[in-house]
């Protein structure tokens, strides 16, 4: 017996034995084939070291893992399975990049905002209250939505905040969040089980019984804020029953409850397991939140009665929960439901129910600009109502972009990295809005997606077409941008001769707004991820979310800022001021 030392196609050493020839020479006929084929197989893919098992690193595996580039035209790309080429890179700022005077300026600037922003630190009371969530905007969502904005170098509005943390989202009985449990983690301070809105871990999903009994509810921070004399709101692009706002005023046992019949369908009882849309009207937190906009007339209306649109409601206890929210209010109160509507609202406003779609709003991307306002749009009026309403003692206001997750769950990336450059939009307006000393804001996303950014492109690549600087082993181009499940394999993908393969992409128009893009494994809707969340904060007290930490402890860092729940102790005059700390 003898050993030898051989390198596979994959640069990995391999240490093995090889039997002597004398003693193959002695073997039967019928069996040297056979010992010949694992004999080929240990040179061609062996990938385990004799001792051990361990896997031994070569300069080949090196280069395979990390290609160096060289910036040779397309038309030169060659051997393109083995190795291929950068193109050349033709952006304007490349010539001042090319000196270290303007990296180092850079960093200068930087380094004096963070010295600027980090020596005083703002420890005033926080008057007023703003939690923007992005649903879905994992951080790939943000960085993909800078070259969206116009280049790498770009940045959302809310990245310019000073103090910026990392949210742990996983549910309590989950390893990988939803929009629901979530909720009940970033509004009310407690874990939750997956699906379940505004109850504790206590509550599993479509437990009826369990959601009625009131010792499983959990507060939220509009709550708090209600308690001591805050005016309040929800704005969101979705449904205003869906699962994150429903985290602000309800309690349920299932995210999908959001009318009767939803419950029906499960056979379940409504008159004891009250669904969303009841609550929303009927609820102490709801009735008295002076700003509600969205979507979702449908479930406030009879399946009898038709919204503005000519799409029937879905209630079957025959209840105009619209008509019920008029009845409980003065004529200052207005319902609206055209963006006409809302922006023309009288400055006697108290409250405003604003429906702006039959279920979710439409992607900005495919909006009726006269029927449906911008998520920025829907701030700018809601602010206007609080600080009117807040009599000095300030509000809580929650906001959400809510559509960034269904883009995702259609793998349409486009569309989700719009919303989130729409939802940012929102955000600016509301910081340049109001004062740094006593409005603490707060952006964040409820959970990841799967969407990953990938490969070698050059700078100013389209961040919706193909991978520029590398061809796949099948030398086909890949998406910049990709998804590890969801629907958009069955779109990227075609059966040739029994065989499956992937689809040209230059042959496909990325930029449509409805191109999937591509999935590893497929799936009816891309899956949340479960990594952590970015948290941005500027304002009282941002200075408390930084550091990584769970997803319920923001509400109770907010409340704490604002002088809300048990943090009243180092409050005085009602919450008005804060006694020195």
């Amino acid at each position: 017996m003898k050993s030898s030392t051989t390198i596979n196609n994959a640069g990995l050493v391999r240490v093995g034995i090889i039997p002597d020839r004398n003693v193959l020479s002695k073997v039967q006929a019928n069996h040297r084939q056979l010992l010949e084929m694992i004999l080929q197989l240990f040179a061609l893919g062996g990938l385990i070291a004799l001792a051990g098992g361990h896997v031994l690193p070569t300069r080949e595996a090196e280069r395979r893992m990390h290609p160096v580039y060289t910036a040779e035209p397309i038309s030169r790309w060659v051997e393109r399975s083995k190795r291929a080429y950068m193109p050349e890179m033709t952006f304007s700022s490349q010539r001042v990049e090319q000196y270290a005077d303007y990296w180092r300026g850079i960093a200068n600037q930087t380094l004096e905002q963070q010295l600027e922003s980090k020596m005083r630190l703002n420890t005033q009371l926080a008057k007023n209250l703003i939690l923007f969530l992005g649903d879905g905007m994992s951080i790939p969502t943000i960085t993909a939505g800078r070259v969206y904005l116009g280049g790498e170098e770009k940045q959302f509005a809310f990245e310019q905040f000073p103090y910026v943390g990392l949210s742990k989202t996983y549910c309590a009985n989950m390893q990988v969040a939803d929009s629901a449990c979530t909720a009940t983690a970033y509004l009310g301070g407690v874990k939750a089980n997956y699906g379940t809105v505004g109850v504790t871990a206590a509550v599993h999903m479509k437990d009826c019984h369990a959601q009625s009994q009131p010792e499983h509810h959990v507060a939220s921070i509009a709550e708090w804020a209600q308690r001591q004399g805050m005016a309040t709101g929800l704005i969101t692009t979705t449904s205003v029953t869906h699962a994150s706002p429903a985290g602000v005023y309800a309690h349920i046992a299932h995210r999908n409850w959001e009318n009767d019949a939803d419950i029906k369908a499960d056979e379940a009882d409504p008159t004891i397991c009250e669904d969303i849309a009841s609550q929303l009207v009927n609820s102490q937190v709801g009735q008295n939140l002076n700003v509600i906009l969205g979507g979702g007339r449908q479930n406030f209306l009879p399946e009898h009665v038709r919204d503005p649109s000519g799409v029937l409601g879905r209630r079957k206890d025959g209840r105009n929960l619209i008509e019920e929210w008029q009845r409980q209010h003065t004529n200052s109160a207005h319902y609206v439901h055209t963006r006409r509507q809302l922006l023309e609202l009288s400055n006697q406003t108290t409250r405003v129910l604003g429906l702006f779609a039959p279920y979710h709003m439409p992607y900005h991307l495919d909006a009726d600009v006269q029927e449906q306002p911008t998520l920025e749009e829907m701030v700018q009026a809601a602010l206007k109502i609080l600080q009117r309403q807040s009599a000095g003692r300030g509000y809580f206001l929650f906001v959400e972009g809510g559509r960034i997750d269904h883009g995702h769950h259609d793998t349409l990336a486009l569309r989700a990295i719009d919303e989130t450059a729409e939802f940012d939009k929102s955000v600016r307006w509301a910081r340049t809005h109001s004062s740094m000393e006593d409005t603490l804001i707060v952006v964040t996303s409820d959970h990841s997606h799967t969407m990953s950014l990938a490969g070698y492109s050059s700078r100013k690549n389209d961040i919706f077409g193909i991978n520029d600087g590398q061809l796949a082993a099948d030398d086909l181009p890949y998406a910049t941008l990709s998804y590890a499940n969801g629907p958009g394999y069955n779109t990227n993908y075609l059966k040739e001769g029994g065989a499956i393969k992937r689809k040209n992409l230059r042959s496909i128009n990325m930029k449509n707004k409805d191109f999937m893009f591509p999935t590893a494994v497929p799936l009816e809707s891309e899956t949340h991820g479960g990594d952590d969340v970015a948290v941005f904060a500027s304002g009282p007290y941002a200075l408390l979310f930084s550091g990584v930490y769970e997803q319920h402890f923001i509400p109770h860092a907010m409340a704490y800022a604002s002088c809300l729940s048990d943090s009243r102790s180092m409050c005085s005059d009602a919450g008005i001021t804060r006694r020195p700390h």
